[in-house]
């Protein structure tokens, strides 16, 4: 199968992006701290049936880093204008964590360009910040964290391994899910000049993705959904995904992957591609 590195510029945005494989369209978004290498599994198996558009989202990996626009609007408007430049009318588009937040913005704001939607292991922004108690406080600390100005760079540069290694494997369930070299991929994208800016602003941009959710609050997402996440995933503890989901889109799927923490596609990926696969079936483009 080929796999293409590419850059464009979009929503005067410079994006990099992998396009692999070939038929209908497949966007996927990867979350935090990842890049577009997150999705390495998938890509042998999805890529047989579907065209794979795989970004980096705006300040992370090898897409451009700019100081502002983190807000799920305008991260969603990238990958909008990405599929204009690429000819892609439709997609079914695939977010796992952050991604899931920039895709669920991009389905509401831009209803005609999705085919279906597939949201991993995620909690949308608004109901983390209508349902916060003490225990979700404690395992979703570094929502709070991330979002404080300046210290988190301060504290991480120069110890992106050391915060990787703890980050991760503080939400996987299987430990052997990310090797050395997967690592040293996520270390060389953080430590870059201004790899960090994006993610920390990623998450600073809370107080205006939450005004965009509660605008359409009640607008329900009506292409057909499917909400994934790991058994183990500390959300899963303590929130109830499926009545979560329910709550956000009409037309639902759900599925809940045994032995996997926050990150079912690299812990879980037979599991997952099975899955995503089954979903993804009816989208013939």
């Amino acid at each position: 199968m080929k796999i293409e590195h590419h850059r464009i510029t979009a929503n005067g945005l410079n994006q990099h992006y992998v396009d692999a494989g070939s038929g209908p369209a497949v966007i996927l978004l990867h979350g935090f701290p990842e890049t577009s290498y997150a999705w390495r599994h998938q890509i042998p198996v999805l890529g047989q049936s579907y065209r794979l558009i795989i970004p980096d989202l705006r300040g992370y990996g090898a897409t451009e880093k700019p100081d502002t626009g983190y807000d799920k609007r305008t991260m969603a408007n990238d990958i909008v204008a990405l599929m204009s430049k690429l000819g892609i009318e439709k997609a079914a588009i695939i977010g796992h964590d952050r991604g899931v937040r920039v895709a669920t913005r991009l389905v509401k704001d831009h209803p005609e360009v999705v085919a279906r939607f597939g949201a991993l292991d995620n909690i949308p922004t608004r109901v983390i910040f209508e349902n916060v108690n003490a225990n979700l406080a404690q395992g979703a600390w570094f929502f709070f964290f991330n979002s404080v100005p300046d210290l988190p760079e301060a504290l991480i540069h120069g110890r992106e391994e050391m915060w990787l290694r703890y980050t991760i494997n503080s939400w996987a369930y299987r430990l052997d899910a990310f090797n050395d070299a997967d690592i040293a991929e996520y270390v060389k994208a953080y430590s870059q000049p201004g790899g960090l800016r994006g993610p920390f602003a990623d998450y600073r941009a809370w107080r205006q993705d939450l005004e965009q959710d509660q605008v359409d609050r009640d607008v329900k997402i009506t292409c057909p959904t499917l909400a994934l996440w790991g058994r183990d995933f500390v959300g899963a503890k303590v929130v109830d995904m499926a009545a979560v989901w329910k709550g956000m889109a009409d037309d639902l799927s759900t599925c809940e992957i045994p032995f996997s923490g926050h990150f079912p596609q690299a812990e879980q990926p037979e599991a997952t591609n099975a899955a995503l696969l089954d979903f993804l079936n009816p989208w013939q483009g």
